[in-house]
């Protein structure tokens, strides 16, 4: 975008608009496109970087005198951040994007999500029926633990951890099938 047309765009003669102050015009004209030019830089797309200049412009007009001494440096550095906020959104919005893509893969199937609960329901029912020393075997081994770590954890020998895992096994898959004829 041009500075001249930005600053005698529409707003001049438009109905009822307000002319700005020269002083904030003859700024606009000096940096905008420095100001633009530092919001391409970090975005790579003129359109964004036309809006972060604007508004960098507008935010600085809102509270600050144009004649200020700093005016150029404030509207560099509005610039660069402004730009800087733009990505952070589009990050944002990408993470959130992808973590609803991702729950919506999770939850397409309200069936299978059912019958998935309903399975892990009948598990720990099934291991809350077991003497606590055969569901403590189950869960420790289940959850990844080696032979010699189960055996450590329960205080038994390394040598009895298979013979008393199938046997668990098997109590386990009695429970579960009593459970599902109650």
């Amino acid at each position: 975008m041009d500075a001249s047309a930005a600053v005698t765009g529409p707003a001049r003669g438009a109905a009822g608009a307000v002319a700005l102050p020269a002083a904030f015009e003859r700024l606009f004209l000096r940096e905008y496109r420095r100001v633009a030019a530092i919001a391409y830089r970090v975005l790579g797309d003129a359109a964004e970087a036309e809006d972060v200049a604007q508004e960098a412009f507008v935010a600085f007009y809102r509270r600050h005198d144009p004649d200020a001494s700093y005016a150029p440096a404030w509207l560099h550095a509005a610039a660069a951040h402004g730009a800087l906020n733009v990505i952070r959104g589009r990050q944002r919005r990408d993470r959130r994007a992808t973590a609803a893509a991702r729950d919506a893969d999770r939850v397409t199937d309200p069936e299978a999500e059912a019958l998935a609960a309903e399975s892990r329901r009948e598990v720990r029912d099934a291991l809350a029926r077991l003497p606590q020393a055969t569901a403590a075997l189950l869960a420790l081994r289940y959850s990844g633990l080696s032979y010699a770590e189960v055996a450590t954890a329960l205080g038994i020998p390394v040598d009895q951890v298979g013979t008393r895992l199938r046997r668990a096994q098997e109590a386990f898959r009695k429970e579960v099938l009593h459970g599902q004829e109650r």
